[in-house]
């Protein structure tokens, strides 16, 4: 079996303000070409907790490391690696996409000219190179911010909510993106979002945070494996259908929302729901709606936050 590199590794670190604990005891370790998705309510610790492994704040205790080296203000040589977006993307207004990217170029040392032109193209910026930053919509403006954090093809990518402002055609041509360099190239992401369903789509593992702690590690399979189905079912008889059903052994609840559908989680219900069609339709009550329904990733990540305050 093959030992994945280890790029990332955050050891029991905690952040105060005051009194106040923002960041408590988080341990997270991240492997070369994973693309680790770091969820949270605001103001749980994400963006503390980058900030902290980008070096920019200090940590009451704990430590961060990158590629094996400890994160500390000596330690300047690790950043020619690491491309970052941390909150809102800095651009200077007055200059156009292509000075800006220009800047950024001779302060990375980039000796290839040409990168400007491949960054462009990657991002999609060829019809807005001319634009001052201060003209931009929110998205292209977060394209820009995306460009800078990888012109120097860094090898680790850090992204604090990367896709904010970006329609939905440029939310999947970034996905596409990092999974591109992630598989094809090795690049380890680690990447914060509050758009739960587009880190589900791209994320091979994930840690939930929630007031400072770290409330779940799981990897996508095992998400997977752990959304929750129910079947859902409707008709003109319900209280009827539900009485019937219940009767047959099943756990029939009324969902309070909408159409106020009946829900099944019995796991046979969910793996046979031809079985309980034919309960129903024996007894008259047909369903006009049948369907087996799953946990997306939003409803796991409220389920999951709820579950930790009730412990």
């Amino acid at each position: 079996m093959i030992k994945m590199k280890e790029v990332i590794r955050i050891a029991d670190l905690s952040k105060k303000y005051g009194k106040n604990t923002v960041v408590d005891n988080v341990n997270l370790s991240i492997q070369q070409g994973e693309i680790f998705g770091f969820l949270g309510l605001n103001g749980a610790g994400k963006t503390t907790t980058i900030k902290t492994l980008l070096g920019m704040v200090k940590p009451t205790k704990g430590e961060c490391f990158i590629q094996g080296t400890k994160i500390n203000k000596r330690n300047t040589e690790i950043w020619q690696d690491v491309g970052y977006i941390v909150e809102t993307p800095y651009s200077y207004p007055e200059l156009t996409v292509r000075e800006n990217l220009e800047i950024v170029r001779q302060l990375r040392e980039i000796k290839d000219k040409y990168r400007i032109d491949w960054i462009i193209k990657k991002l999609r910026l060829k019809e807005h190179e001319a634009k001052k930053a201060k003209h931009l919509s929110q998205g292209n403006n977060q394209r820009l911010g995306i460009a800078k954090a990888m012109i120097h093809k860094p090898q680790v990518l850090i992204l604090d909510e990367p896709t904010n402002g970006l329609d939905p055609a440029g939310v999947v041509e970034v996905r596409q993106l990092l999974i591109e360099l992630a598989e094809k190239f090795g690049v380890t992401i680690l990447i914060s979002s509050h758009k739960l369903e587009e880190i589900s789509k791209m994320a091979t593992n994930i840690a939930i945070i929630h007031y400072g702690q770290l409330t779940k590690k799981i990897s996508n399979k095992q998400l997977e494996q752990q959304l929750r189905k129910s079947l859902i079912l409707n008709g003109p008889f319900k209280k009827e259908m539900r009485s019937v059903l219940s009767q047959s052994g099943y756990d029939v609840k009324v969902l309070e929302e909408g159409l106020n559908d009946l829900q099944i989680t019995n796991e046979d219900a969910i793996s046979n729901p031809e079985k309980v069609v034919t309960i129903l339709v024996k007894a008259g009550y047909p369903p006009n709606l049948l369907k087996v329904e799953k946990e997306d990733l939003e409803m796991f990540f409220l389920r999951t936050i709820k579950e930790k305050e009730n412990t």
